[in-house]
């Protein structure tokens, strides 16, 4: 009965889609900092579905969330990442830094610069607004790091002179068929560019979960 389900035990992945929630609030005024903070700490100690759920009930986008918490978390397709507008398509750095992470939408061109600073885009939850992007990061004296979903289909050509142009796999899998195609070219000069293949937190746990459960139903039903 779904009255039974919100009493079901919490899971990582549920308590980031909550404080995602509660972070874009706070971002957009609805919530003060006061109030944000209370409920964020009481986001990550909830331990039922139940603790959770009018954390967000009166905040936009809770009805989807709250519906999820009553079905098994399944990974979002590729389909329903691409499309929209970019909300950025570049980032400069200069003796500072510069981060694109968490919900945002990226351009099919997308241009970063680092000079005795750093920057990071992480793509790991980001909408793309087309299938093809290429990212062009040129670095001086400085640092970019990408981060990419390891499903993607990833190209990295880029030049490291006197510095690094590197790509890093922590997570192994296969290009989805669905998946956009992901460039990484540009210049390092006297600095570094990383590429990293690896799953975001929740999308782990998510995966951990989802193998945990397929091996107890090989042993429930062996």
């Amino acid at each position: 009965m779904t009255s039974e389900l919100p009493e079901m035990r919490a899971s990582d992945v549920e308590r980031e889609r909550v404080a995602e929630i509660l972070r874009d609030a706070v971002a957009e005024g609805r919530l003060d900092m006061e109030e944000f903070e209370q409920r964020l700490d009481a986001t990550y100690k909830a331990r039922t579905r139940a603790e959770l759920t009018p954390l967000v009930r009166d905040l936009p986008a809770s009805g989807e969330v709250l519906t999820d918490l009553r079905k098994p978390t399944a990974t979002t397709k590729w389909s329903e990442r691409i499309g929209g507008t970019a909300t950025s398509t570049g980032g400069f750095a200069f003796w500072g830094g510069f981060s694109r992470k968490g919900r945002w939408t990226i351009g099919p061109r997308f241009t970063c610069f680092a000079m005795w600073g750093g920057g990071e885009v992480d793509l790991r939850e980001a909408r793309f607004e087309g299938r093809e992007t290429v990212i062009r990061c040129v670095t001086v004296m400085g640092g970019i790091g990408v981060v990419v979903p390891p499903d993607v289909h990833l190209v990295v050509n880029g030049i490291g002179l006197l510095g690094g142009f590197d790509q890093r796999t922590k997570d192994e899998a296969e290009p989805a068929p669905d998946a956009p195609r992901v460039r990484v070219t540009g210049l390092a000069l006297l600095g570094g560019v990383g590429v990293d293949r690896k799953w975001s937190k929740a999308e782990r746990q998510r995966r951990k979960e989802a193998t945990r459960g397929d091996e107890q139903g090989r042993i429930t039903g062996g």
